[in-house]
């Protein structure tokens, strides 16, 4: 493969086997094995699976602690991911980086970078993106590289624990039941049988609410238990209240 000093070359960190042998190159240390080692995370696999591995095993975030594994995403050419190790943080943006195979050193692949320059660039300082020293041009690579988040040495907390056991019961929205059945779904039907209102209804209408439409129109005579003024039975108007 060429080695270009004006950009880097993304088909450098995209292995997760310890060693691999080209024809133009001897064996290598890839990315994977050199940040389980260093950051004692004991995940397998590409790269680009770090991130859904540690998932319940591991905390997760979008912060640099030192120890944590900063995880890229696939880009590009670099299409199997890349893992880092923080090894100290400068400030919100800059952090410092060991990584292995990333810069070519004297023509060669998989070599080791400790204590190397990660700058996040993305507009909102959420480290989703970053620029990453790149050793041919003495300075930050160009490219910005979209990053997952940190992996960190430890177990998740309640809340990610929680978070994971709730999405994995949780049906997506896609696959749930869709109700037919609307807020109007009773409006416009009449009932089919006149229910007569219960006799305890019937007496206290009689007792306090005759009164007040005797106002405004006659009434029926009241039968003799009906003859309890309202004002001298207060519990009996509370009642009345929350039974109309």
């Amino acid at each position: 493969m060429e080695i270009r000093a004006d950009r880097e070359d993304t088909g450098f960190s995209s292995q997760s086997s310890t060693y691999r042998t080209d024809s133009d190159s001897l064996p290598y240390l890839q990315c994977v094995p050199y940040a389980r080692d260093v950051s004692g995370i004991q995940i397998y696999g590409d790269a680009l699976t770090w991130w859904n591995q540690a998932e319940g095993r591991y905390a997760r975030g979008h912060r640099p602690k030192p120890g944590a594994v900063m995880s890229f995403a696939p880009h590009g050419r670099m299409e199997l991911g890349h893992v880092a190790a923080v090894s100290r943080v400068i400030d919100s943006r800059t952090v410092l980086l060991r990584h292995a195979n990333w810069s070519p050193i004297d023509g060669r692949r998989g070599q080791i970078e400790d204590n190397v320059r990660a700058v996040d660039v993305s507009e909102a300082n959420d480290w989703s993106e970053v620029r990453v020293w790149y050793a041919p041009i003495g300075n930050l690579g160009t490219t910005a590289w979209p990053v997952n988040g940190f992996i960190y040495p430890e177990k998740p907390g309640r809340n990610e624990r929680l978070a994971v056991l709730a999405s994995a019961s949780r049906p997506k929205a896609a696959e749930r039941p869709r109700s037919l059945v609307g807020a109007d779904f009773l409006k416009g039907i009449r009932p089919e049988v006149t229910v007569k209102p219960a006799s305890v209804r019937r007496e206290l209408a009689y007792r306090y609410e005759a009164p007040k439409a005797a106002a405004s129109k006659p009434v029926a005579a009241r039968p003799a238990w009906a003859a309890t003024s309202l004002a001298d039975d207060p519990i009996g108007r509370i009642i009345a209240a929350k039974t109309r």
